[in-house]
């Protein structure tokens, strides 16, 4: 295939026929404003619509300026990025934007972080010349996990695309027409009579703050500082391969001891670590699969920590109910001992116990609400927040989080080993699950611990080991249109597979909804990811059924894995749904 040649700023270059004027700039270090576009893991340019005119370029012999994202560049064409012409647009499209955006950046969620406030600080706009008719939308506050303002939207599609291209739920589309137009749900249902999975992946792509997380950081300040309850947290594994981003540290900073010291310091009573309870989710899931591989149970057992995803099946596959594993997700089974067995060690009343999760996902503060996952309508995990929360909560407090000394999280709940903090990378559940279960059948350990056939960043990994003279394949899918795919797979071949793992947002935990706003760039999600597999290298213990705390709460409470104890606390049921 012949390349193309063109110039662009008078630089000579050359591009594969298709390749966008955006993309070549790009790879030349030459910068072009952008909203609308969107870049993300697994799909090329997944958003090219051109709505926002925020790229617009000089081509020359043409009259009229032309979208950089999603205009290709042609044989002989020479562009002009930084023409006063173009230079102009860009400040009046911006303008137009603003001129029908909300006046309150100083208390929104997305100041400072909102790339329509620095597309304006970018152009040097300091007034807005346009006045004129302003939209005035209701909000949408019906659901446990995110908020929806749309008079913030800027119509940029990334939301829709993400929902429906990426995820393929198919929550969001653009309703009304001119001035009316806004992106919403279907006839206008609130978001929690929709099929949304609450996954938060429109939340991390929105530019603005039309979409952004219900916060529960007064809530739960509001707990520490009542004397009459006794507040513990927990941290998921994706947490402290991100939450340094909130203050300045480089990607994939591991923070887990500055991580605890800090919660400490915001004044919770008790600081423990959800990987005690990741390794409890494997005591319990690898004994559900290697009973389902002896009795002829139905497979493939698929993983169910991730409460978007459960939904999404709930939605998508009620035909496919009987095949997840009945594990609540870690951070419930943390709630449901903390409050039956923890609570009774500490002496403390369950019903003055208030259970936090630090979670990199906006799905858990939705699943804390399910009617199913409660004790006696009291819920297990009384608030989640995310990762960014935290970071809020840790800058209200005013600690310096950065020069904080590494501390420890609280015993009986806080030992954990190498196999539950992979849980935050796609592929480390059924890694983890791998680890125990070949042990739990062969009676000895794998030869290699970590099975990296099933780690990176791609949408769905495939591979196939021997355990005990068996063959077992597995299959990992992150992202909801990639789940999807594997389950359309297992609805025509239910025996294909052994195994399998979903996660909702691609590349994992570490990418949730929740997380810092990271751009949706891979290299994020890679070195996210690192950070976890170089703790689970650090550990003394990398097999979840070695974890001396989860081996004393069976012998002194759950009696053993699958047990009707463990049933009764660790395990749930899934239900068909149509909203």
């Amino acid at each position: 295939m012949s390349l193309v040649n063109f110039t662009i700023n008078g630089i000579s270059m050359q591009a594969e026929p298709g390749a966008t004027i955006l993309e070549c700039a790009k790879s030349a270090g030459i910068h072009i404003p952008t909203l609308c576009h969107l870049n993300l893991h697994d799909t090329k340019m997944v958003n090219q619509v051109g709505t926002c005119r925020v790229c617009m370029v000089e081509v020359e012999g043409r009259r009229n300026l032309a979208p950089a994202c999603n205009t290709a560049v042609a044989e002989g064409m020479a562009v002009r990025t930084d023409s006063v012409k173009a230079i102009k647009a860009r400040r009046k499209v911006v303008e137009l934007l603003l001129s029908n955006h909300p006046k309150d950046c100083l208390v929104c969620a997305r100041n400072q972080n909102c790339e329509l406030q620095s597309l304006a600080a970018e152009l040097s706009i300091r007034r807005v010349r346009y006045d004129g008719k302003r939209n005035n939308f209701p909000w949408d506050t019906s659901s446990y996990s995110l908020v929806r303002d749309p008079n913030k939207c800027v119509l940029c599609r990334r939301c829709e695309t993400m929902c429906n291209k990426v995820q393929s739920v198919g929550v969001y589309s653009a309703v009304n027409r001119g001035f009316e137009t806004v992106i919403g749900t279907a006839f206008d249902e609130p978001m929690l009579d929709t099929v949304c999975t609450f996954c938060g992946q429109c939340v991390s792509v929105c530019p603005t703050g039309a979409l952004t997380q219900v916060d529960n950081t007064w809530a739960v300040w509001d707990a520490i500082n009542n004397p009459d309850k006794f507040v513990i947290v927990q941290t998921a594994p994706a947490v402290r391969a991100a939450l340094g981003e909130e203050f300045g540290m480089p990607v994939g900073s591991l923070v887990t001891g500055k991580m605890a010291s800090a919660l400490r310091l915001l004044g919770f009573d008790k600081v423990y670590d959800t990987d005690f309870a990741a390794d409890l989710t494997i005591m319990e899931e690898a004994h559900e699969f290697i009973e389902r591989v002896k009795n002829g149970g139905t497979l493939p057992i698929l993983t169910s920590c991730c409460p978007a995803w459960v939904k999404f099946i709930e939605h998508q596959f009620p035909e496919l109910l009987d095949i997840p594993s009945t594990c609540k997700s870690p951070h419930e089974m943390f709630g449901a001992v903390a409050k039956t067995h923890l609570a009774g060690k500490l002496g403390v009343d369950p019903a003055n116990m208030v259970v936090v999760s630090v979670m990199p996902c906006l799905a858990k503060k939705y699943e804390a609400s399910r009617p199913e996952l409660a004790l006696e309508s009291s819920p297990y995990v009384d608030y989640v927040i995310t990762t960014r929360e935290l970071g809020a909560m840790i800058r209200e407090a005013g600690v310096r989080f950065a020069s904080l000394p590494d501390g420890e999280f609280d015993s009986a709940m806080g030992e954990s080993t190498g196999a539950s903090v992979i849980f935050g990378a796609t592929g480390g559940v059924i890694e983890a699950a791998l680890r125990t279960a070949y042990a739990w059948l062969t009676g000895e350990k794998p030869a290699d611990v970590e099975f990296t056939a099933l780690r990176g960043i791609k949408g769905i990994k495939e591979a196939t080991y021997n355990i005990a003279g068996t063959d077992f394949k597995i299959a990992v899918a992150s992202g909801l249109g990639n789940a999807r795919e594997l389950l359309e797979r297992v609805r025509d071949n239910p025996d294909e597979y052994h195994a399998i793992e979903i996660m909702a947002c691609p590349g994992g935990c570490v990418s949730g909804g929740g997380q810092p706003y990271h751009g949706n760039d891979p290299e994020t999600y890679a070195k996210r990811a690192e950070a976890i597999y170089s703790e689970d290298r650090a550990k003394a213990l990398r097999y979840s059924h070695e974890n001396p705390e989860v081996i004393a709460l069976y012998e002194e409470f759950l009696g053993e894995p699958g047990s009707h104890r463990a049933h009764e606390l660790l395990h749930t049921e899934y239900t068909k749904r149509t909203v």
